[in-house]
């Protein structure tokens, strides 16, 4: 329905940074069934699921492009560090990522 002008929008002055996690073998023949563990976050950080399932209650892996990590930060520097350090905490058999992605932007 046509009610953008109802909706309250509020706008933070943050930036965004985000890292994809693949699995091993990607773009190709990559992994599935690599369970993923540690997948706590803090506030300022997000967690996208696009690879993955439920698997006997168990989150594991089902794609090539696997998670998305998102950070949000006073600037560039905190956004990426934080997206990176939760990357890093994040666990599977044959998890890759690009360490870096972002830092030709600084």
């Amino acid at each position: 329905t046509s009610n953008l002008d109802k909706i309250n929008l509020q706008i933070e002055n943050k930036t965004a940074a985000t890292v994809i996690l693949v699995a091993g073998g990607y773009p190709e023949a990559y992994q599935k069934g690599k369970e993923i563990t540690k997948l706590e976050t803090d506030n300022n950080t997000i967690v996208f699921h696009a690879g993955t399932k439920l698997n006997d209650n168990k989150v594991v892996t089902n794609g090539g492009r696997v998670i998305a990590v998102t950070a949000l930060g006073n600037d560039l520097n905190e956004a990426l560090s934080d997206a990176f350090k939760t990357a890093e905490n994040i666990k599977w058999e044959g998890k890759y990522y690009r360490k870096d992605i972002g830092f030709d932007l600084k």
